[in-house]
């Protein structure tokens, strides 16, 4: 048996072995082999990287840096990303079995996050402020919070990390990064970069392991002011229940039930192919997942029609070919959970007219056919509960009132796309549609450029575009006197 590749902690810029002597085994998903093993952290592994991160912070060349400087570093970083491309996708990819097409693609574009927060790091501008009171004036600072904890889930490790810690640095901060414990090797990969960048050490630590075992640790670390969490809506919200306890900050983006609208009037051909994109592509696993598809009651048959004839002959296998479509699963319970769901949603009533069934026949089995289900009302579980899988749930409506009504009618808020020719009605619907990202005729576009996260329950804050560095910065207000006498004392001015 070949031997296991090993991935330790990053702390203070070298590997560190994990303080229980433990390992987790990391699994490949298509193949089901055991291929690496990554350090199990615990409070002490946490303890020594927030240590290393506060001691980057407070002293050193990081905090000496100017803002040009910690852009030059950022744009480096680009670089150096855009060099190491092919070989992190690679880890990533072994990791969560996603295509290898897309995570090649995914790494490169992650260069330009840190170019474009290299560029934004000094053009954060504080204000002077007019004020009503004689002889004294007001402007305001921004700085840096602090040490953030930066947790991030199994579907786009090394993407979702960048959507926070690029923001981080350009403000100043330093990261203890906690990445899932299934696909934990390519951020490991990617924390040795940054000396090649020049980063100081400490500035970017990664702690591997349980949830439970390091995740709680940092969050709740007193030298921890801010955490940015992608994941699920019920460990997001564990997580902002504790972060409460001492006032800390968080940015949480959280699940999803996004709905996909086509009108009767839409481009049906083009419909289809964003329907396709939002629900199937990645295999589901997108917190962003257009998985109710929302169709009008009058081109409900001839639209479903089309979507079936487009998804014969779609081809699921092995992740690293060049024409497969549809990989595997990323986890063994998450395929387990999703085919609960198909499951489930007979039982209420839905009939399933495309796949809905595994595929044991396909490497090690862990994959899930590209699912519709029809005949879903939007009270099912199907229709209110993040499924996370490649699994779509299709609902008739008749009109733009009904179409907002069903759209909103969910717990979530993170994403949804309208199909239509009419400038009016796309007009109308991206106003009613409680989401953070409305679509228009496309789907599952995203940029640095541009801001993204939730309403309701899909989370706080956003993430990319201008705004999101503010997240990692505190407002300071200063107050500076020209008067020469002190006015009475025993007044408030």
């Amino acid at each position: 048996m070949a031997s296991l590749t090993r991935f330790d902690h990053f702390i203070d810029g070298a590997g560190v072995p994990p303080a229980s002597g433990e390992y987790l085994p990391s699994e490949d998903p298509f193949t089901g082999e055991v291929w690496a093993e990554v350090a199990r952290g615990n409070a002490a592994d946490a303890e020594r990287a927030v240590e290393a991160a506060s001691r980057a912070f407070e002293s050193g060349p990081w905090p000496a840096l100017t803002p040009s400087e910690r852009g030059r570093l950022l744009w480096k970083l680009g670089d150096v990303i855009t060099a190491n491309a092919d070989r992190l996708a690679a880890v990533e990819q072994r990791d969560n079995g996603k295509l290898a097409a897309e995570v090649v693609a995914q790494v490169r574009y992650m260069a330009d996050y840190f170019r474009y927060y290299a560029g934004l790091a000094d053009k954060v501008q504080s204000s002077v402020i007019p004020t009503d009171k004689k002889g004294v004036f007001a402007y305001t600072r921004y700085e840096a919070k602090g040490v953030v904890a930066i947790i991030t889930p199994w579907n786009s490790p090394l993407t979702l990390t960048s959507w926070k810690l690029a923001p981080a640095l350009a403000a100043g901060c330093t990261a203890v990064v906690k990445p899932s414990e299934f696909t934990s090797g390519s951020m490991v990969e990617f924390a040795r970069l940054f000396e090649q960048a020049g980063f100081p050490k400490g500035v970017v630590n990664v702690v591997t392991g349980l949830g439970p075992e390091v995740g709680e640790a940092l969050v709740l670390h007193p030298k921890v002011p801010h955490i940015g969490f992608t994941g699920g809506t019920a460990a997001g919200k564990k997580i902002y229940e504790m972060a409460a306890r001492n006032l800390k900050t968080v940015t949480l983006e959280l699940g999803g039930k996004s709905p996909n609208i086509v009108f009767d009037d839409a481009d049906l051909d083009q419909a289809v192919k964003g329907v396709v994109s939002g629900i199937f592509a990645a295999s589901g696993q997108s917190c962003q997942a257009g998985s109710r598809l929302l169709v009008q009651e009058s081109i409900h048959d001839k639209f479903i029609a089309r979507l079936l004839e487009f998804m014969r002959g779609v081809k699921l296998g092995d992740p690293r070919q060049a024409d497969t479509q549809v990989g595997p699963i990323a986890t063994r319970p998450q395929f387990e959970k999703i085919m609960g769901y198909i499951e489930i949603a007979q039982r209420e009533g839905a009939r399933c007219v495309l796949g809905g069934r595994s595929r044991p026949d396909l490497g090690a089995g862990q994959f899930v056919e590209p699912t519709i289900l029809t005949g879903v009302r939007n009270d099912m579980r199907i229709a209110q509960e993040e499924v996370f899988g490649p699994v779509l749930a299709v609902i008739p409506f008749k009109d733009e009132a009904d179409a907002i009504r069903i759209g909103n009618d969910t717990l979530f808020g993170l994403a949804a796309a309208v199909w239509t020719r009419d400038l009016r009605r796309a007009m109308l619907m991206t106003d009613k549609l409680k989401a953070g990202t409305v679509w228009v005729n496309n789907y599952r576009a995203t940029s640095f450029t541009s801001p993204f996260g939730g309403y309701k329950q899909s989370g706080i804050g956003r993430e990319s575009g201008t705004e999101t560095i503010k997240e990692y910065l505190d407002t300071k207000c200063v107050w500076m006197s020209s008067d020469l006498d002190v006015p009475n004392p025993f007044i408030r001015r």
